[in-house]
């Protein structure tokens, strides 16, 4: 898997091996691939006790009745809960309040939690659980918008107090965002051709290799020590307070090893369990889920049923677009009214279009909840807009990349919420290098061609399966770019904070980093250390267990970790550094001059001027001192859209990733093989170029899954089908396809370091490249991700 990199010289740093531009490698790399490497389903206390949740069967009832009285008679059991037994507040939520913690006389979707069960051994917990007989009454199902919005339909949220309640025509949604710009309708009338669209987007899983898990052990202060797997400290804080009905310094959280997040773990799922079990009990609680288990455990991606329309003059430049996107929130907010604001913000694409009418809702129905996943309404909107811009380039009869670039956005484009773009977007250069890079070489189908070469069954549609030997294959090529925001939006008060130490240990100068930063397999503690060595010139750097004894970093989500908790930092370590040079011209000043009057820097544990000239040792300067300081670092303010317009500055930055996929079909089995995800992507700079390069090929795998394979089934009645990884199939290594990347850096004036947001913008783009390739090769309109067998042999 190849990367060519194109640096820009925005970084005048410290030379200290391992800083920034470096590709160094994981402190907790070799931990993780030799099985070493402590994850939170590995915790364990002497005398804790297992938890277990009883999930409901049915995606809609009424709670008649509950008896637990057979399941506390087991032998080992130590307490059960439903919601008459909570202590304090009932309800959670990221956005709203409005998921139970247990539910509360009515359970809205299959799986959710009704009864926990704290025993002394795990299949204890399970069997008493197998024990509890609760007895429903069937309720009429929410299941789509037209089930959804009907007269009379059911409303499964009647007592709304949100902000947004106001603002929707129906109480079954939960947030919708029109956005407004020029006149669609009239500019419709300049167009020469008009094509419209609609497309639907499956329920994808985020997937993690680890399970949720968590250990909560009550305190003597009254408290509760939470050790979780989760990717925001300072929100589950929040929201476990008023549950608990503790004051926040009563509940001291700290982080373990997260076995992977996407976005499925911003909201709370065993927190509240745990930590009430143990309450309750007096003892340890732990509760790891199943793989069955976290299926029900967390949100999902939203399903999404998008119709568009564009108009296109003769020359190709697209006159208006018109959209409306429906979303599938499930049966609790979650992040849906973000996931609304960003699928209708993004929803034009990287394009420049002055006329836009777009509309974009979420709704409540029976269905699993839904909310943050890697590209966070984004990637539904991408799928729709892609097939788009193909249609239209055939409709005019022009190569799909040259139409792509003709209308591309660039820096100081106006977006349709009238914001204007003020970084660096070079979209259509991306395309160019995409375009650019080698293409694949042709396979040799027939085992008896001229040369004798034989068929590697692992290159061909189905793999190993062995079910096609090169009859009937294609190859097809396809191409997308797509647009993603970065950091949290619309007036959210985005921060993070960082405290930064330094003093001299065993005679070397040390540094230590800690933040609330969730790593879930990001690199930030790998970035965090490359900061501190280059602004502090230090080599020792240890990094603090994430907790919340520091102030907030917010969440390891919207590719933000690395631009707001990285540049709480760097503006940490040069207040350090500061301080650091204070002590230097107390003690050394008045022997140089330099002192007082040259850019002093920090480089190999020794005080230098900016000509290079050494002017003390590090360790000399701090000796006998210890330098700790802990500051915030905010990102420029956004602002909330406008609810009837959608107009306002609502996103921080933007980023960019454009995909060529080259895919081989067999048309008469339906069988796909993705030969190459060729991706090309401004980062900004590349802080550790080895994890840039992985983050995007971890994203461009993600984008894969969902184009051809990943798909949570809901039936009818509401009830998850697949909720194993037999069932729900995600890319192996067999199904990864080469996947070269060329790293385009132009700096953010904006951003610390020039950075700009990475680990979402992949998502994006590889899925609709991959179904483009797909329909290059088998001539089908393929309006559904994920594209299955049958939607290529019509069987």
């Amino acid at each position: 898997m190849g990367v060519t990199r194109n640096p820009t010289n925005i970084t005048q740093g410290s030379k200290t091996k391992g800083g920034l531009g470096e590709s160094t490698l994981r402190p907790d790399g070799t931990l993780k691939v030799t099985g070493e490497f402590a994850y939170s389903s590995d915790m364990w206390h002497e005398d804790m006790l297992w938890g277990f949740t009883l999930r409901s069967p049915h995606a809609h009832a009424k709670i008649l009745s509950i008896d637990t009285g057979e399941a506390l008679a087991t032998s080992g059991v130590y307490a059960i809960m439903t919601h008459d037994d909570l202590p304090a507040f009932t309800k959670y939520g990221l956005e709203y309040k409005d998921t139970p913690v247990l539910a509360d006389g009515v359970v809205r979707y299959h799986g959710e939690p009704i009864a926990i069960i704290a025993a002394d051994h795990p299949e204890t917990a399970r069997r008493a659980a197998a024990k509890i007989k609760v007895e429903f009454e069937l309720l009429p199902l929410v299941i789509d918008e037209e089930t959804a919005l009907a007269d009379g339909a059911p409303i499964l949220h009647p007592n709304r107090d949100d902000h947004h309640a106001d603002h929707v025509t129906h109480p079954n949604i939960v947030h919708r965002q029109p956005i407004i710009r020029g006149d669609a309708n009239e500019a419709a009338k300049r167009a020469d051709i008009v094509i419209s669209g609609e497309y639907e987007v499956g329920m994808q899983d985020q997937a993690f290799l680890g399970p949720e898990s968590g250990l909560a052990v009550p305190a003597e202060d009254g408290g509760v020590d939470l050790y979780i797997a989760t990717q925001w400290l300072h929100s589950d804080l929040g929201q476990l307070g008023p549950v608990l009905g503790l004051p926040e310094d009563k509940i001291r959280m700290t982080l373990s090893g997260v076995g992977g997040a996407f976005g499925g773990r911003e909201d709370l799922s065993m927190q509240a369990h745990a930590c009430l079990l143990a309450l309750r009990t007096g003892k340890p609680v732990k509760i790891v889920y199943n793989r069955f288990e976290s299926f029900f455990g967390h949100v999902h991606r939203h399903p999404a049923k998008l119709w568009y329309e564009h108009g296109v003059t003769t020359e190709g430049k697209i006159t208006h677009m018109k959209c409306r996107i429906v979303l599938d929130g499930g049966a609790y907010a979650s992040a849906s009214p973000a996931v609304v604001g960003n699928a209708s913000s993004l929803a034009v694409g990287p394009y420049v279009i002055d006329d836009v009418e777009i509309e974009a809702v979420a709704l409540y129905t029976n269905n699993p909840p839904c909310g943050a996943m890697r590209g966070f309404g984004a990637v539904q909107a991408c799928f729709a807009y892609e097939a788009q811009m193909d249609k239209l380039a055939a409709a005019l009869d022009m190569d799909a990349v040259e139409f792509r670039q003709l209308n591309a956005m660039s820096q100081g484009t106006i977006m349709p919420t009238g914001q204007k773009v003020d970084s660096p977007a070079p979209v259509a250069e991306l395309l160019r290098r995409v375009k650019a890079l080698p293409m694949p070489p042709e396979q040799q189908w027939l085992a008896g061609d001229a040369e004798g070469r034989s068929i590697d069954i692992r290159d061909l549609p189905g793999a190993l399966s062995n079910t096609t030997h090169g009859e009937g294959v294609v190859r097809g090529v396809g191409y997308a770019v797509g647009i993603k925001n970065v950091g949290f939006s619309e007036g959210f008060d985005d921060y993070s904070t960082a405290r930064v130490r330094l003093e001299v240990i065993n005679g070397e100068p040390v540094a230590m980093v800690h933040t609330a930063m969730a790593e879930v397999g990001q690199g930030g503690v790998t970035v965090h250390a490359q900061i501190a060595r280059t602004e502090l010139g230090v080599a020792q750097v240890t990094i603090h267990p994430a907790d919340t004894q520091v102030g907030s970093a917010g969440s390891t989500s919207a590719s933000r970790q690395t631009y707001v908790t990285g540049g709480a930092v760097k503006n940490s370590c040069e207040a350090v550094r500061e301080k650091v040079l204070e002590l230097g011209r107390a003690k050394f000043g008045t022997y140089h001059p330099a002192w007082a009057t040259a850019e002093l820097l920090l480089e190999g544990g020794k005080v230098v001027t900016d000509g290079g000239e050494v002017l003390a040792d590090l360790v000399d300067v701090i000796e006998g001192e210890t330098i700790d300081l802990e500051l915030e670092w905010r990102h420029r303010p956004t602002q909330a859209f406008d609810l009837v317009t959608g107009q306002g500055d609502g996103h921080v930055q933007y980023s960019f990733c454009a995909h060529r996929a080259v895919v081989e079909v067999d048309t008469e089995l339906g069988l796909v093989k993705v030969i190459e995800l060729a991706a090309a992507q401004d980062v900004g700079k590349a802080l550790n170029p080895l994890s840039v390069v992985g983050q995007i090929q971890g994203g461009t795998t993600q984008g894969l899954g969902l184009a051809v394979m990943e798909e949570i089934i809901v039936d009818k009645n509401a009830k998850v089908r697949n909720p194993s990884f037999t069932d729900y199939l995600i890319p192996t290594i067999l199904d990864t396809p080469t996947i070269p990347v060329d790293v385009l850096e132009l700096a953010d004036e904006h951003a610390p370091y020039g950075l700009r947001g990475i680990g979402e913008a992949p998502t994006l783009s590889s899925t609709p490249a991959v179904v483009a390739a797909i329909r290059a090769a088998t001539g089908l309109a393929l309006k559904r991700v994920p594209v299955r067998p049958e939607h290529l042999t019509g069987t």
